[in-house]
């Protein structure tokens, strides 16, 4: 397919680049941090619960980035984006890498939170330009362009993954190290972007201003916007409750303000609620997959089952179009199809006792995931034209807030649970003596003692022949914590199964699925 033809633009496949190397500069910084996860528990003493918190934060800031670049890019221009988010990257660098186990456990916390919420704003504000910027340039196949632009997170993973095996398990090179890499494809993006001029999108050429952009997503859309964001306030920053949902109950009603308290089309606030357990399952899971695998298998495996599964991910992105045309499927048919992988892969691979078994099962979980972003993306954007670049940036902010608020923290949590509650039932002293000091709490669950991020690590560190009894306590309930949590994850894609079947039913009685015009009824 040559995108100079499908393209609106003289540069439309520069751009395209431009956009798969920005997304790469985030993947590979999110890569990196997976690998190093351990790292971090062993040197600072953190709990799973806490490196999920942090994790997480790579996430939420995405959100910020990517919902205000939305509304603002047309305006500013995307050039001033980019200029934005490289000199974030490079704060984010500073901030994360200024990290010490000299200093205070808080403060070390609040250095590596920060720094990897900066990351994620700048990832965000990148994002907030790529994915309004392909779906304006190829029009016609947008389900297969964006796919290809989001190949280029797994690459990243995998460019991350292969950082920390042979940086960190290899030549055992420090994780500051390791870190500082995200900033060579950062480099390479500036480079493409620089100098290039972005069409804006059908709705801005068309002069729709921003309350009728965010008349579809309404009051509906913007209630779970306004939800995540009331979580962001009163769990990172630590507002009282009241405060933070009365934040997120002005920002509703300045959305109804603007929309004249539009309820929304319900389409698009099922594809939001879809979203956000995308970001939950997918984000959360790529934080956690190599700590857990590792942990199942050995440290090294996980690292190359991480890169596997991304490279078959990668690969797998640029089969959009063969399998939408070719086979017949609707964007929403393939969601459908992803759900019931992600949900059987997640199930196998809590189940998995050696190295084959785990690509084996890896791989059908990789699949289901493959398509998730980039399609709902272009489901979004073909049917709300009328919104531009705000009804996607919403969308990925969404995903991106729910990955780090509920996603990455919520399978810390439930590592913590499981695995405490386990080796309380098999050795009630031993998990008296190696209990986290500090409990894990998560939403509305019941506060839960984890197990001793150093103590484990110095199990795990230890050769199997050495091990005392009680450290083999430890790994084995740390095992069976991983086991139950990727049972309790798979729930997640189920629940995605069933509201893509509603979406799938909805569009075969309109006719079938298809883009709209910018002219066309919403919905």
């Amino acid at each position: 397919m040559n995108m100079q033809q499908d393209g609106i633009a003289p540069n439309s496949a520069r751009l395209l680049w431009a956009g798969f190397a920005a997304i790469l500069a985030a993947g590979v910084g999110f890569g990196i941090r997976g690998g190093i996860l351990a790292a971090w528990g062993s040197e600072f003493g953190f709990t799973s619960q806490v490196l999920g918190e942090i994790s997480g934060s790579g996430l939420t800031g995405f959100c910020f980035g990517i919902i205000l670049g939305g509304l603002v890019c047309d305006r500013i221009g995307y050039g001033k984006l980019v200029v934005a988010a490289f000199l974030l990257h490079v704060v984010s660098a500073a901030v994360t890498l200024a990290a010490s186990p000299t200093q205070a456990p808080g403060t070390a916390h609040a250095l590596l939170y920060w720094g990897t919420f900066i990351f994620a704003l700048a990832n965000g504000t990148l994002e907030a330009v790529a994915n309004p910027l392909v779906a304006t340039l190829f029009p016609n196949n947008r389900t297969h362009y964006l796919n290809i632009l989001h190949a280029s997170w797994p690459l990243g993973l995998v460019l991350g993954g292969v950082i920390g095996w042979v940086l960190g398990d290899g030549l055992e090179v420090h994780w500051k190290v390791q870190l500082a890499l995200f900033l060579v494809p950062t480099l390479f993006y500036g480079f493409l972007f620089f100098g290039q001029h972005m069409p804006k999108s059908e709705a801005t050429q068309q002069g729709i201003g921003l309350g009728e952009r965010l008349r579809d997503v309404g009051i509906a859309g913007g209630l779970v916007v306004c939800a995540l964001i009331a979580l962001f306030f009163a769990g990172a920053m630590g507002l009282p409750t009241a405060v933070a949902w009365g934040i997120a109950g002005v920002l509703l009603l300045a959305v109804g303000w603007l929309t004249q308290f539009s309820f929304g089309a319900w389409v698009l606030f099922v594809l939001f609620v879809t979203h956000a357990l995308v970001g939950a399952v997918e984000l959360g899971t790529d934080g956690w997959i190599q700590n857990i695998t590792g942990n199942i298998l050995t440290s090294e495996q996980g690292k190359i089952l991480f890169v596997f599964t991304s490279l078959v991910m990668f690969g797998l992105r640029f089969c959009a179009d063969f399998i939408e045309k070719r086979l017949g499927l609707s964007p929403v048919a393939i969601l459908l199809v992803c759900a019931v992988f992600a949900c059987v892969g997640l199930n196998l691979v809590s189940g998995v006792t050696s190295f084959v078994g785990a690509m084996a099962a890896l791989t059908v979980y990789a699949i289901g995931k493959t398509f998730f972003w980039p399609t709902m993306l272009a489901v979004a954007s073909d049917r709300f034209p009328r919104t531009g670049a705000i009804a996607i940036s919403i969308m990925g902010g969404i995903g991106m807030m729910s990955g780090g608020l509920l996603g990455a923290p919520g399978l810390g949590y439930a590592k913590d649970r499981f695995a405490g509650a386990e080796l309380q039932a098999q050795a009630p002293a031993v998990y008296a003596a190696n209990k986290a000091e500090d409990p894990s709490q998560f939403l509305f669950f019941e506060p839960v003692h984890g197990l001793d991020g150093k103590k484990l690590g110095a199990a795990q560190k230890a050769a199997p022949a050495e091990r005392t009894t009680e450290q083999q306590a430890l790994i084995a309930a740390s095992i069976v914590g991983d086991r139950k949590t990727l049972v309790a994850d798979s729930v997640i894609p189920a629940a995605m199964g069933v509201l893509f079947l509603v979406l799938l039913l909805h569009f075969r009685a309109g006719g079938g699925y298809r883009a709209l015009r910018i002219d066309e009824d919403r919905g």
